[in-house]
């Protein structure tokens, strides 16, 4: 957990959860409560454009003007922001506006009571794990991507095996055989890592975890490595799909080859300074539920 603070609380960047236009009044009633509090709000010209309003910047303005950014929506919107406005490595805050979610945890209710605290310095800024990514194409160019949950590679037609040849700094040391392989951040071992088997991990905690999807052998199991390893990732014989955070997609060809690494810099995410991670978990997961 970091002691950073906020260098100034006067502008707040906002982006909404795509395709609600009924988000709207939603949006202008939060606004108006960072307004009675001198917080000035941009908003991203997509966003303003689905809601009918004018007032929208680019996202690179809106990124490069504001103290910290908002999310408003669920756990995606907010995994989007985070990912796309990584290079100005401004603190991002999930309000959510359906239920509870493991990232977005500021609920409508919340609002009032997290500005109030802000002001009085009663918050965290906490530093998750970041995946910065290569691919390295046949004719030499490469494509840099950067994941806040997880990169998945996996097989483009239902019907195929894939085969997928994994080194660690270099050194050959698995051959997965299934549906695909998750390579996911703390962060995210609570989404597709969780579903497929892999382990809850701390999401403050500097490490990746590698979990195979559907393997065809049971004797593959998921790993947890250092954030410092280098890990590539190459299918010889089969065209893949990488995946990054379940919402943007990657061809790769046979042979071409994915390098990550844990990017040095982490991600800054905006909290209450109570909020109990376990808490989170519990509600989520059911855990501690009598079973009846």
């Amino acid at each position: 957990m970091s002691n950073q603070k906020l260098h100034s609380i006067k502008k707040a960047g906002f982006i909404l959860k795509p395709n609600t236009p009924d988000i709207r009044p939603i949006y202008e009633d939060v606004i108006k409560r960072f307004h009675n509090r001198g917080i000035t709000t941009l908003i991203s010209q997509k966003s303003a454009d689905m809601i009918g309003i004018i007032e929208g910047i680019s996202f690179e303005q809106m990124c490069k003007e504001s103290d910290f950014l908002v999310s408003l929506g669920g756990d995606g919107t907010l995994l989007s922001l985070v990912r796309r406005s990584y290079h100005w490595h401004k603190p991002v805050l999930g309000i959510n506006a359906g239920n509870l979610g493991f990232l977005a945890d500021i609920t409508l209710d919340d609002v009032d009571n997290f500005l109030d605290q802000l002001f009085l310095g009663e918050y965290r800024i906490d530093e998750r794990m970041m995946i910065e990514g290569v691919i390295e194409r046949y004719d030499g160019k490469k494509e840099q991507l950067y994941a806040f949950n997880d990169v998945v590679i996996t097989r483009p037609t239902i019907s195929k095996m894939v085969k997928i040849d994994a080194a660690i700094n270099r050194d050959w040391f698995n051959t997965y055989r299934g549906d695909g392989l998750i390579l996911s951040t703390p962060t995210g071992s609570t989404a597709y890592n969780l579903a497929s088997g892999g382990p809850v991990i701390y999401p403050l905690t500097k490490a990746f975890i590698m979990t195979p999807i559907c393997p065809h052998s049971l004797t593959q199991r998921p790993l947890v490595v250092p954030a410092d390893f280098t890990i590539e990732l190459c299918s010889p014989k089969d065209t893949v799909v990488v995946m990054v955070d379940g919402q943007d997609a990657y061809k790769m060809k046979p042979g071409e080859r994915l390098v990550v690494n844990g990017a040095k810099i982490g991600a800054k995410m905006l909290h209450r300074k109570e909020r109990n991670y376990f808490e989170v978990l519990r509600e989520k997961l059911s855990w501690g539920e009598d079973a009846e």
